[in-house]
């Protein structure tokens, strides 16, 4: 009786282990592999192998994972960062309405219209310091003051609004008054702020985006040998990404990235490419 018990689990193990031998066989037929070669070629001259670079293999795309990184870091927009500012309510509304937040250059001086300089607070103060002397010769002083307002609001009013008619004929006639006025806001000017809380965050979504993708993202690595070539073996039937992550190719002043989707699928090897071609170019100057 003992023997037969003892066959009857040796018959057992025996197909057990056939059976996860098959198993084992089968997923191993449908495993598929890529093969990459990596070339760059600068502006002027001829493709060069990219040697001794790390390539990552990963589950979603590197621009879909930049996405989900934004989306979940909670960045400052513009109409937040303009609704902070301590400005007037009319330069806050201009700035929204005109999506500009930089008061210099001539872009600037481009959308000023007469109706903003005599309605936003901080263009009327600026064009009134810098053409002072012009408009006393031709405009009369408002006559209206800040107390006019509670006592006698009806006079106060009309009195205002003679000295803005004047003041915007005044600059209807003579646009070329406008040219000069941006440097009447050089402390005034927010656009520093915003560049540089705009350099901040966009350091901190790359860090993160680099971070996700390594250890939520990553499928494989690879490195390539001195012909720029590189394998990614036993990978499940499916799409995957191939990225460089944050170190760039370089060609001449081109840095180069790739997030370059490839379909692997079940027990085949599938070759690709990568170059210039499908690679993502920034230049050198434009990372400084």
């Amino acid at each position: 009786m003992r023997i037969l018990r003892l066959v009857a689990i040796a018959c057992i193990v025996s197909a057990s282990l056939t059976l996860s031998a098959r198993c084992w066989a089968a997923q191993s037929r449908a495993a598929g592999s890529i093969e990459i070669t990596a070339h760059v070629r600068p502006s002027e001259g001829q493709p060069e192998p990219v040697r001794g670079m790390t390539f990552y293999l990963l589950s979603r795309s590197l621009s879909d994972i930049r996405k989900e990184v934004e989306n979940t870091e909670g960045l400052v927009d513009l109409d937040h960062f303009i609704t902070e500012l301590e400005v007037s309510a009319e330069l806050k509304e201009w700035m929204k309405k005109h999506r500009r937040i930089d008061l210099a250059g001539s872009d600037f001086i481009k959308d000023l219209m007469p109706d903003d300089v005599v309605s936003v607070p901080e263009f009327l103060t600026a064009y009134s310091s810098q053409n002072g002397a012009a408009l006393h010769a031709v405009i009369p002083e408002p006559k209206y003051k800040k107390g006019d307002e509670q006592k006698n609001p009806e006079k106060y009013k009309l009195q205002r609004e003679q000295y803005r008619q004047a003041l915007r004929h005044y600059i209807e006639a003579n646009l070329d008054s406008l040219q000069g006025l941006d440097a009447e806001f050089r402390e005034l000017n927010p656009y520093p702020r915003w560049t540089q809380l705009q350099w901040g965050q966009q350091r901190h979504i790359e860090q993160r985006v680099m971070q996700v993708a390594q250890t939520r993202y990553l499928v494989a690595t690879a490195l390539t040998n001195l012909s720029g070539r590189a394998a990614f073996d036993d990978l499940a039937p499916g799409e995957y990404w191939i990225s460089n992550l944050d170190t760039p190719a370089l060609a001449g002043d081109l840095r180069l990235h790739w997030d370059f989707g490839i379909a692997v699928p079940p027990a085949k090897n599938t070759r690709i490419e990568l170059s210039n071609l499908n690679a993502l170019e920034t230049s050198e100057q434009n990372t400084r």
